[in-house]
């Protein structure tokens, strides 16, 4: 089943969450009444993101607060001093109980849902609906040729087990190891490609040996035998740092205090497991928005529960090459002794764990699990690679240079910044200086640089009319309205050529 979309259009002139501005915002937004993996990968590589159903991308050079799409290398990622402060605080607070005095790391303080599409709330309210997708004619291919999977790894790696409970893919339920491949660690068997390490008395009987035979190159050397190696063996390679699955998953003692399971829940369609916790689920949400952003008790509601971080336009998909868990919107629940204690909502699509957003109970901010649920879902990813080798990537959303509680997100490196104007990956380095400067600023260097991925051909572009799938260049010969041409054009020059000939634009 192909994507449907409905344009909305631009909206300007609306209170933004970030910087508190009461009409600042301005972005272009659309309504995905249904929405392949593939296709919200292509946008999100193009500066849209998804709240609920409703997907929409902020004006980078005109919003008051520019928000550009960032990503993290998961596989090269390195814990931080203060993160690894964060994970061994949650350790040490599961073996023994022990909690730490003092202010907790720097909270991750997302705005509300609401606050991120404050100006389209009561257009969601409005189009909360379903179309009728059985009318769909499946005329077009979903989805590019996939990539070839890389090569498998080599058989050498180990594998490390953790000995504390882990997630389950797809099940809900605990399980008891993780598999990660690392590097082989120095002094885990020979490296037959070099020498044998030899001890120090072996080298000094060598030294006397040549020194002898410089002083009496024809005569017999007793006691000494040639040897072919080196006179030096080479250097010990220096201790490795833990990896961040060894801060993670370290052994706890059988009387630990508490238990801590992580289990992932398929949201959309909502699993048998994902059913039964949704109200416990949503109870941690109430308290989170009443107690961190001030909600009154009667606005947090379970339909806007619903609406926003339960209800998405992506359809699942399980294919061979792709995660055991597949692909789609799950909820990320953290059990603490049997209860939920936060939720991280994330979307698994082709290339990428996408983060959407994580409540937590107010009672555990002490454990700072905006850190820790980020330092999770980083090496949740490095686990689905194993399974699925072109998915490698952390999307942390959007990074807002010019809003200090939301810098926290460039933290975490190896990341990139898409560029608003070519949608390249730069590295965070090189894009700190220039936002510094301007809060708007196009990343890519090459002035000559352009879209590659721009609507080049709009006639191509894909429209859905009276129950019938056609192309634009048909469908614009039975319009008459001017405006809708410049609509048309104007949605297929932010979705792309590769998009627009995709995905269907819903047209009545």
């Amino acid at each position: 089943m192909a994507s449907v979309v409905e344009y909305k259009g631009l909206k300007a002139g609306y209170h933004c969450g970030y910087c508190d501005s009461e009409a600042g915002k301005v972005s272009h937004g659309m309504w995905a009444h249904s929405m392949t993996v593939w296709d919200y990968q292509d946008l999100i590589d193009r500066g849209w993101r998804r709240s609920g159903k409703y997907v929409y991308k902020p004006v980078m050079n005109q919003t008051c607060c520019p928000q550009y799409t960032i990503r993290c290398r998961s596989l090269q990622f390195q814990p931080s001093k203060s993160h690894k402060k964060v994970l061994k605080k949650m350790v040490k607070f599961l073996a023994k109980g022990e909690i730490s005095k003092g202010n907790c790391e720097d909270e991750p303080m997302e705005p509300t849902m609401e606050d991120a599409v404050a100006g389209d709330v009561a257009l969601i309210n409005k189009l909360d609906i379903q179309c009728d997708l059985k009318t769909l004619q499946e005329s077009l291919e979903s989805e590019e040729k996939k990539k070839g999977r890389s090569a498998k790894k080599a058989e050498s790696n180990e594998l490390i087990q953790s000995q504390h409970t882990e997630e389950k893919l797809g099940t809900g339920e605990p399980s008891h190891s993780v598999e990660v491949h690392t590097v082989p660690k120095p002094g885990k068997g020979a490296d037959l490609s070099k020498p044998p390490c030899r001890k120090a008395k072996e080298i000094r009987k060598e030294r006397k040996r040549l020194k002898l035979m410089q002083q009496n190159p024809a005569g017999e050397l007793e006691g000494f035998q040639a040897h072919p190696e080196p006179l030096f063996p080479p250097k010990a390679k220096s201790n490795q740092p833990k990896s961040l699955e060894d801060l993670i998953f370290e052994s706890l003692p059988e009387n630990a205090s508490h238990k801590l399971e992580v289990r992932v829940v398929r949201s959309s369609p909502p699993s048998s497991q994902f059913k039964a916790t949704m109200l416990e689920s949503y109870q941690v949400y109430k308290r989170y928005q009443m107690v961190i952003h001030k909600h009154p008790p009667d606005k947090p509601t379970v339909s806007q529960f619903t609406r926003f971080l339960c209800s998405s336009p992506l359809k699942a998909e399980n294919p061979p090459n792709g995660p055991d868990c597949g692909y789609g919107s799950f909820h990320q629940q953290y059990w603490l002794d049997g209860k939920i204690i936060a939720v991280g909502v994330v979307d698994i699509l082709p290339h990428c764990v996408s983060s959407v957003y994580l409540y937590y109970d107010p009672d555990y901010s002490f454990l700072s699990l905006g850190v820790y649920s980020a330092l999770r879902e980083i090496a949740f990813t490095r686990q689905l690679h194993e399974k699925a080798p072109q998915l490698s990537y952390y999307y942390m959303g959007f990074y807002i240079h010019s809003c200090p509680k939301m810098k926290y997100k460039g933290h975490y490196r190896p990341s990139d910044l898409l560029c608003p104007e070519t949608y390249v990956w730069v590295p965070i380095e090189q894009c700190l200086s220039s936002l510094e400067n301007s809060k708007y600023c196009r990343f890519n260097q090459d002035p000559e640089a352009v879209d590659e991925g721009r609507s080049k051909e709009p006639d191509r572009l894909q429209v859905f009319y009276k129950k019938t799938t056609m192309p634009y260049g048909v469908y614009k010969k039975q319009q008459k309205d001017p405006s809708e041409e410049a609509t048309v054009l104007q949605y297929a020059s932010l979705v792309g050529q590769a998009c627009s000939e995709r995905m269907l634009l819903f047209r009545n």
